[in-house]
């Protein structure tokens, strides 16, 4: 069998066998259930991958950091952070607007 030959009913049947799943058909480095400190355009992201689809990366515990305060500090430390903003819902980035990201331990004692 040619992969490239497959039809989209049989390509779904295979996925519906469970072989393939959605979160894992990405090329995206991000491991579910790690933690992460995310920067993007616009915001730093710090929580828990919870999905990654489609050009999408669900977060859960998920908080806004307004100010990290020196980044190397912060890293080292997250107490560092001079302002965390816990997000109510799970929080949704598109993949294409990450300029970096690093594994990061579990900040949610300091959402308050």
């Amino acid at each position: 069998m040619n992969i490239d030959e497959l039809t989209l009913g049989q390509i779904k049947e295979i996925q519906s066998l469970g072989c393939i799943n959605k979160t894992t058909i990405s090329n995206s480095p991000f491991e579910i259930g790690e933690g992460y400190l995310i920067r993007t355009v616009t915001h730093i992201w710090h929580g828990a991958v919870s999905e990654v689809q489609d050009g999408f990366l669900t977060l859960k515990d998920a908080a806004w950091i307004a100010d990290t305060g020196r980044f190397h500090d912060a890293l080292k430390d997250p107490t560092n952070f001079n302002e965390v903003e816990p997000a109510i819902n799970p929080v949704i980035i598109n993949i294409g607007s990450i300029i970096d990201a690093t594994k990061l331990q579990s900040i949610k004692h300091l959402q308050k």
